[in-house]
């Protein structure tokens, strides 16, 4: 099969789909209008699939002529809630915007399946299409799986790619970056309420002062970082949010705080959150307070298989100049739910660079303003295209 050719044949379809699906973006596991387009899409091209797994997901299956394998191709098609600042004619006609490439990552499989399910001649095994709700919050990935999303056929090996803007190395459009272990962070959370007694602003030692507690505990836990990890190790400890207090001259009774954690190991990640907890207990008793603690583990780091990435790049240099193949050697500290379906199966995780300038800027990902250079979602579809035929074979 002529790959490159069979994509551009669906190019004008992606583009199209993209357009529609970024007019309607939705939020979370309940995407009716995204899902029942996704479906309407499937159906005319007569492929077996299931609707509403794990709340608005779409699961399809292509089977090839021939006997083999089941790679599973994933496509998250979930929004954010973003005004869009971007002033294209096709822009948002709602609250919510495809600030993160998702409306793209779903049409480029609509097109993928469009070109497979007309070659099944040429396909050893199966196609699973995954298009998944609620990669952004709270998660779709984990709850597909537990739908039964990799079974009947069950799944081999699992493939995804995201657009947009999101490492810097990667700079000409249409160019891709793989990494062949640890690419991604885990996207944990916490909170922590630091409980003291409230009095007087001008008696403070009539009381507790939480707000000194906090002050204490800030510090404390970014020596996390800068004194208890390897220089080696990536790793991020934010504090996002913090409430406490009703007056100027009033003491709080407690404060509360909530912030994230991003590791790229799996042992960093544990440590960093019993240290957490740690530190705010023996630190508010040490100031005579106490405290509550929860830590949320969250999507786990994204680790790609070796071997199957060094298959994907061989794959890839099919489709893309061996030059627009970049190897990641730092991995991101963003999360991604796709991490999940790579704990099940071996699999790969691509980013292609898609930026494109909104009135004379290139913005990042999940800005009101983000846009896509929609010219090169077809190398996207051939990617994916080329890597499921190669591995099947």
């Amino acid at each position: 099969m002529d790959v490159i050719k069979k994509a551009k044949g669906v190019e004008e379809y992606i583009i199209k789909c993209r357009r529609d699906l970024h007019q309607i973006p939705e939020l979370g596991l309940n995407l009716p209008k995204t899902s029942a387009y996704v479906a309407s899409e499937i159906r005319s091209m007569s492929i077996e699939f299931r609707e509403n797994v794990a709340g608005s997901g779409v699961v399809g299956l292509i089977k090839g002529s021939k006997d083999g394998k089941t790679i599973a191709l994933r496509a998250d098609m979930d929004a954010l809630p973003i005004k869009e600042e971007t002033g294209l004619s096709f822009a948002s006609q709602n609250d919510n915007m495809h600030a993160c490439g998702h409306d793209a990552h779903t049409a480029i499989l609509l097109g993928v399946a469009k070109v497979l399910s007309e070659n099944k001649d040429e396909i050893y095994g199966n196609v699973k299409l995954i298009f998944q709700p609620a990669e952004e919050s709270p998660g779709g990935a984990k709850p597909m799986l537990e739908a039964g999303a990799f079974e009947n056929p069950k799944v081999d090996a699992v493939l995804g790619l995201h657009v947009g803007n999101l490492i810097n190395t990667v700079t000409k459009n249409g160019s891709i970056g793989v990494c062949y272990s640890n690419m991604m962070a885990c996207l944990d959370s916490f909170k922590v309420k630091l409980i003291g007694k409230g009095c007087h602003g001008a008696y403070p030692q009539s009381g507790v002062d939480p707000v000194v507690v906090v002050s204490h505990y800030l510090t404390v836990i970014q020596t996390i970082i800068s004194r208890e990890l390897a220089g080696t190790d990536s790793a991020v400890i934010t504090v996002g949010k913090i409430n406490g207090g009703q007056a100027y001259n009033i003491i709080p009774n407690s404060v509360e705080l909530e912030g994230t954690v991003r590791a790229v190991d799996q042992n960093i990640r544990e440590y960093i959150a019993r240290r957490l907890e740690e530190i705010a207990k023996d630190l508010s008793k040490t100031m005579r307070g106490t405290c509550e603690f929860s830590y949320n583990f969250g999507y786990p780091p994204l680790v790609n298989d070796e071997e199957f990435t060094k298959y994907f790049v061989e794959s890839a240099k099919k489709i893309v100049p061996r030059e627009d193949i970049i190897e990641l050697k730092k991995p991101s500290m963003g999360g991604e739910d796709f991490s999940y379906y790579l704990k099940q199966v071996p699999g790969t995780f691509i980013f292609m660079d898609t930026p494109m300038a909104i009135d004379g800027h290139v913005y990042p990902n999940h800005n009101p303003k983000f846009a896509i250079d929609e010219s090169q979602l077809f190398k996207g579809a051939a990617l994916l295209i080329q890597g499921a035929l190669d591995y099947l074979e």
